[in-house]
């Protein structure tokens, strides 16, 4: 969950769990996990957007209860 003063990221808290992450002058400062998600056709939720936040842990938490792994690969670049 975001939260922004004056339309800039003030905090960030993990939907899942609560946990505060670290946000300073509007840069993550810690590993998360965002999910801006617009339904459409076919679904129950068509035209509405899910928007939430995972801290790192509860990240790999719900990712190990996948019956299908992740795929998961290296990459060098880092912007």
């Amino acid at each position: 969950m975001r939260i922004y003063k004056e339309e800039r990221l003030a905090e960030l808290y993990c939907n899942k769990c609560g946990k505060q992450i670290k946000v300073e002058n509007e840069i993550i400062k810690e590993g998360s996990f965002s999910v801006d998600y617009r339904w459409d056709y076919f679904s129950n939720k068509d035209g509405r957007r899910h928007k939430f936040d995972l801290c790192e842990n509860c990240y790999d938490e719900i990712v190990k209860s996948f019956k299908r792994p992740i795929e998961d690969e290296e990459y060098m670049e880092l912007l």
